[in-house]
């Protein structure tokens, strides 16, 4: 369950320098966020930040947005910052409906999202961050050569995501519902909190890779 009301969360993470106070003002100009340029990639619903920061430490050429609606979570990823700095990682607190009001088109170069909450009522589908609405909002924001990369332990949800991606015309790149036994998948894999706890419980992780109409894939 995600800790939401822990005292003082909301005022480190507006004293924090590790934090984008007025996001909108970047809106195409993301670079001058971070010390140096390169690539963007944002981490949609980053939790306490684990996957992001390995990332960042493994590619410390690209730039990374972690992006946390819950400010009590959040806190738990600018402690880790604290204690371990790195320049190439700032943080967001809000909702990812809003992400047009921040990026411009073709701003992002790589979109992750991993263990949503899988809103498993019908009539909160839309709220699932592989949603239709939610795929357009990132259509609108990735690059010509930006992809999806999505990771979750929920079969249900993972079975409604494809569907979805088929639906608003993405192209599935790849799919596996067994990760962590899928030999070309599984490599360079890096794992979140979620991640580590379900496989150890024997749950197999799903993940898929998309991309938007629009997109030009690698050769």
């Amino acid at each position: 369950m995600r800790l939401r009301n822990i005292k003082g969360a909301d005022t480190a993470i507006g004293e924090s320098p590790y934090c984008i106070k007025e996001p909108a003002s970047y809106r195409g100009r993301w670079q001058d966020a971070f010390p140096s340029p390169g690539p963007l990639h944002i981490e949609i619903g980053m939790g306490k930040g684990r996957f992001l920061m390995e990332l960042a430490s493994l590619h410390p050429d690209i730039r990374y947005l972690g992006i946390e609606r819950y400010s009590s979570v959040l806190l738990r990823a600018l402690q880790k910052m604290q204690a371990d700095p790195l320049p190439n990682v700032k943080f967001l607190c809000m909702d990812a409906a809003e992400l047009a009001l921040i990026f411009s088109p073709g701003e992002v170069a790589r979109i992750y999202l991993n263990f949503s909450d899988p809103w498993p009522k019908e009539r909160h589908a839309r709220r699932r961050l592989t949603s239709h609405p939610f795929l357009e909002r990132y259509a609108a924001v990735l690059a010509a050569d930006g992809r999806l990369e999505f990771k979750t332990d929920n079969q249900d949800l993972f079975t409604f995501s494809l569907d979805e991606i088929a639906a608003s015309g993405w192209r599935l790149v790849s799919s596996t519902r067994d990760l962590h036994h899928d030999p070309a998948l599984s490599q360079d894999n890096v794992m979140t909190e979620y991640e580590e706890k379900f496989s150890s419980l024997g749950n197999p992780i799903c993940k898929l890779t998309a991309v938007p109409q629009h997109a030009i894939l690698s050769p």
